[in-house]
């Protein structure tokens, strides 16, 4: 029987170490800091912290309201000649109307709208926005024809 014990692996339970839990338990007051008091003495220091100066955060304004944050980005479209088949002949193409077709988000309010050049245009269209030269001569040589902006 002796022998049968000796033989099994041996398991150990390490218990925990309570530091800083008064004098009595002897591992109180100091906690194994080495030092009684000030910033070495907590548990860690802030990643804000800077040494008694004057915080990062602090330094810079308030910045209050809804539209300090928002992007500056454009919302640029490009649509091609070949979407523009789907207007009725002789129509006036122009923001409202791409917004009505579903071509440009309703809710995005001055897009950035230019016209290329990509597939056939086969109906005369009346174009009031930006267009390139190569979508210009497509749409004079379907007979159609572009105000100037």
């Amino acid at each position: 029987m002796n022998n049968l014990l000796s033989q099994l692996p041996r398991v150990v339970f390490k218990i925990k170490k309570r530091k800083g839990r008064g004098i009595g338990s002897g591992r109180g007051v100091k906690s194994g800091r080495g030092t009684t008091r000030h910033q070495k003495a907590r548990e860690s220091i802030p990643l804000h912290f800077e040494g008694g100066q004057g915080r990062l955060v602090k330094r810079f304004p308030l910045l209050r309201g809804k539209g300090k944050n928002r992007s500056n980005k454009t919302n640029k479209y490009v649509i091609y000649t070949k979407d523009l088949n789907r207007f009725e002949e002789s129509a006036v193409i122009d923001e409202k109307l791409l917004k009505k077709a579903g071509l440009i988000d309703n809710k995005i309010k001055n897009p950035e709208i230019k016209i290329i050049v990509k597939g056939d245009l086969k109906k005369k269209l009346i174009i009031a926005l930006p267009i390139s030269r190569t979508a210009k001569k497509a749409i004079e040589s379907a007979g159609g024809n572009v105000k100037s902006l």
